[in-house]
């Protein structure tokens, strides 16, 4: 019978975790310091625990913009950086010839 509860328990946290990932779960707090009724240190945390498709569903997909994460995002920014260098020497260029 020993042997049968750990394969029970295992799958009560296999349920748990799928349930968690599934609708997710938010965890807020805030942490704040302070002597003699001075507040010298606020910290508010927020932590949300979800699956990527119900974060995308819930709008939060912020790592597919982040050019650290999302290699994608890393070209775009790049493209536009060099857009925008280019239009920047273009109008050097026009000022040079005026001149």
């Amino acid at each position: 019978m020993a042997a049968i509860e750990p394969a029970s328990q295992s799958n009560n946290l296999v349920d748990v975790l799928e349930t968690v990932l599934d609708k997710g779960v938010v965890i807020a707090g805030d942490i704040r310091v302070g002597i003699a009724d001075i507040e010298l240190l606020s910290i508010k945390i927020r932590l949300v625990i979800a699956s990527v498709d119900k974060a995308k569903e819930i709008g939060m997909d912020w790592w597919e913009s982040d050019p650290y994460l999302n290699s994608k995002a890393s070209d775009d920014k790049l493209r536009e950086e060099n857009e925008e260098l280019k239009k920047r020497l273009e109008k050097l260029e026009n000022r040079l010839e005026h001149n």
